[in-house]
């Protein structure tokens, strides 16, 4: 008989469909840490973060009965727990934290190298710095993928804000990185 915690993905989601509470409670174990980090990444203020954390494990358990088991839950969760993170985002009324792109002076264009030597921790450290609405595209676009045409739609934006956001973040971690 499989031990309760070495229950697979494929268990760990037939158990959620049946809504057996220990097993939620196993999925949730497994990825929090891992999701949580993705929550800080949005949101600085650990207990906020916690509270997205939250309200996305809800969402994830609500709706497990659409995961279609194309890729991985892994990254089915991920997904889910960036989009509650934007949903707070947007709730908290941050379109005023996006800096015009006028306001954007001598943005440099270089490669990713100088980001090469550091330890990754050392530029999340740096990325948390940044100011809100360009911490929030930066992750979106260098960390989770998206396009600035995707990332504008989903802060209700313009494509243009998206990608200013990201060069001034950009520039300042290269200033602070030197």
């Amino acid at each position: 008989m499989t031990m309760l915690t070495d229950l697979s993905d494929q268990q760990l989601i037939a158990g959620c469909l049946k809504n057996d509470r220990r097993v939620q409670e196993l999925l949730y174990r497994k990825y929090a840490n891992e999701m949580y980090s993705i929550c800080l990444a949005y949101e600085p203020d650990r207990d906020n973060a916690k509270d997205i954390l939250q309200e996305a494990f809800v969402k994830v358990f609500k709706s497990i009965n659409t995961y279609d088991n194309k890729g991985a839950l892994r990254g089915w969760i991920r997904r889910i727990i960036t989009n509650t993170a934007i949903d707070h985002y947007r709730q908290k009324g941050k379109e005023n934290s996006f800096v015009d792109v006028e306001k954007i002076s001598n943005t440099t264009q270089s490669s990713s190298e100088e980001f090469g030597i550091l330890e990754s921790q050392d530029i999340l450290a740096q990325v948390k710095r940044l100011p809100e609405g360009a911490r929030v595209v930066f992750n979106l676009f260098a960390l989770e993928g998206y396009s600035h045409k995707e990332i504008a739609e989903m802060l209700c934006i313009t494509e243009g804000t998206s990608k200013s956001q990201f060069s001034r973040a950009r520039q300042l971690l290269q200033e602070w990185i030197k």
